[in-house]
């Protein structure tokens, strides 16, 4: 690797990445006035703000309309509502979080219009839990100095949110739903601005294979790409379908190398793949703390916040510990919290446990940090516009600047209402006119699916918690060769697979290119943070012939 002073160091790998999924001609085709791909809490609520706007929605999920990431948040949504609490206070501990790296005019409109949509929500259905007095109820998380996490079922605020959202959908006759979808390709119009896209949808009859569905106005919502990596939190759904969609389309994608992996993830065994159970940050805000294998606390002696310190902070000082005492977890005690406060605050955590034969009542839990969200994605501005006219992006999907090198506990839900929003603004001021794509090109072609194992442990193995130059370089020197696989037959699996490696190969090349620690990123070549050189955000976008490019750009979304 060469550096060049003051600009981005130079790579000798290169990859080429398809500009298109799919060359079959569409086989059928429908209309709206805005698509929203993605059914999470952030495409639920813009297909919500989108109707409110007077629009036509057409809701696609690659699932069912309940099986995105929402429904697996455990914790909850932060916002200031507490008397003793206020956004200001909110904003600074989003931006101690993010170290440096947050976009703070982004950061002061979600904690101030944090409230007012947490309650928009409570208003279409959502039930949070509430006191004695009738008051919602909050509790803390890591990186938080005050309480204010609302939360629903305890443990469940996810499933609570993504049920009142659903339902909402359902109501609105102008919100048509098409599951079991995969979003493939974005069209473009002559102009490069965005006039739907092309899916597959499973089964056969008059909306089955591949088609497209044009509309003027396309948001992506689709959530991480957890399944990048073996071993993470996010569902199987989680391949990054919207991400590398808008970067084969040209749009700008930021922030890739900042992964976040959450501390405390039950430890299922050396040989566990997949979507691993998470033990929340919410038990460790009710008083449980870490132990090392030797069953020493260890947590005071890292941050004044001690066991509620930021997650990067947690995550590393576990992976210092694990290697320091030669172990593969650490134990998460919350035996002291009692039998009573495990059934009424955490009964979904509880029952998961007790499945896998741990009783947290009287048995520590083995956890040990993996994948669970990335800060970075879709780059928008503060209204969730992307670079591609007519392209917007909202929730994981996005990098909208909030969460910097490192989320804040419980900010993610509240992202994705806030700007749903914001979204629903825009949308009102536009027209609905639909102009004919433009027929992309095909890049290099597919990766087969078989390959998707091992470009897993590459990203497990060489990209995880821990980054040094020489692992970096091994994980470009496995993943630049499985292009030449390229040339499998079209299917979903080989569909996402394609998107997992293009996403694999931008963010190695992101973590690479950083030369410093900062956040959920840890080089340990690099140990220290270095403002002076990296505080600063990486953008990727790819041309007309596949070819990534990156550049770094000052902190604060385009207006």
């Amino acid at each position: 690797m060469n550096n060049h002073h003051g600009g981005v160091p130079e790579l000798n790998a290169s990859a080429l990445i398809p500009t298109r999924l799919s060359a079959d001609e569409p086989g059928w085709t429908t209309r709206a006035d805005v698509i929203v791909v993605g059914s999470g809490i952030a495409g639920l609520t813009t297909a919500i703000h989108a109707r409110q706007a007077g629009k036509t929605v057409l809701l696609v999920t690659k699932a069912r309309v309940s099986e995105g990431s929402t429904q697996w948040a455990q914790g909850g949504i932060a916002a200031a509502l507490a008397d003793d609490d206020s956004p200001e206070e909110h904003l600074v501990d989003t931006l101690v979080a993010g170290v440096g790296l947050c976009d703070e005019e982004a950061v002061r409109i979600l904690v101030t219009q944090g409230p007012p949509a947490l309650r928009q929500l409570i208003a279409l259905g959502a039930r949070f839990d509430t006191d004695a007095t009738g008051a919602i109820s909050l509790t803390r998380e890591g990186g938080h100095h005050h309480d204010r996490i609302a939360h629903a079922g305890g443990d469940a605020t996810g499933a609570e949110v993504s049920r009142a959202l659903v339902a909402a959908v359902a109501r609105d006759a102008g919100i048509e739903l098409v599951e079991n979808a995969l979003v493939l390709d974005l069209l473009l119009d002559s102009t490069g601005a965005a006039q739907g896209v092309t899916l597959h949808v499973m089964g056969t009859g008059q909306r089955g294979g591949v088609g497209a569905a044009l509309a003027p106005n396309v948001v992506l919502a689709t959530g991480g790409f957890g399944q990048v990596f073996g071993q993470t939190t996010n569902p199987y759904v989680s391949t990054g379908d919207g991400v590398a969609l808008a970067m084969r389309a040209g749009a700008d994608i930021a922030d890739l190398e900042f992964v976040q992996f959450h501390p405390t993830v039950m430890w299922l065994g050396p040989l566990a793949q997949g979507q691993q159970p998470l033990v929340s940050e919410a038990v460790r805000g009710e008083g449980a703390f870490l132990r090392d294998i030797d069953g020493t606390r260890f947590m005071e002696a890292e941050h004044p916040m001690a066991d509620l310190a930021p997650r990067d902070v947690v995550a590393k000082a576990i992976m210092r510990r694990m290697r320091a005492c030669g172990s593969s977890h650490v134990w998460l005690d919350g035996r002291h919290l009692g039998a009573d406060m495990w059934i009424s605050r955490f009964p979904t955590i509880l029952e998961s446990c007790r499945t896998r034969g741990i009783d947290p009542v009287t048995d520590l839990i083995p956890v040990a940090p993996a994948q669970h969200y990335v800060s970075g994605g879709v780059r928008t501005d503060h209204w969730g516009r992307s670079s591609i006219r007519g392209l917007f992006a909202c929730g994981e999907v996005a990098c909208t600047g909030v969460h910097g090198a490192n989320r804040l506990a419980s900010n993610s839900l509240l992202e994705g209402l806030v700007f749903a929003g914001r979204i629903g603004e825009v949308l009102a001021g536009t027209e609905a006119v639909v102009r004919d794509p433009v027929e992309g090109r095909v890049g290099p072609g597919l990766l087969p699916h078989g390959v998707r194992r091992a470009m897993q442990q590459t990203m497990d193995e060489h990209v995880g918690v821990l980054r040094s130059q020489s692992s970096l370089e091994l994980a470009e020197g496995e993943l630049w060769p499985l292009s030449t696989a390229a040339g499998a037959r079209p299917c979903t699996e080989d569909w996402e697979t394609t998107n997992i490696h293009a996403l694999a190969c931008v963010l190695t090349r992101h973590a690479l290119l950083r030369e410093e620690t900062r956040g959920s990123h840890w080089r340990e070549d690099f140990p220290e943070r270095d403002d002076t050189r990296w505080q600063t955000r990486l953008v990727t976008s790819i041309d007309e012939n596949g070819a990534l490019h990156t550049r770094t750009e000052p902190i604060g979304g385009p207006e």
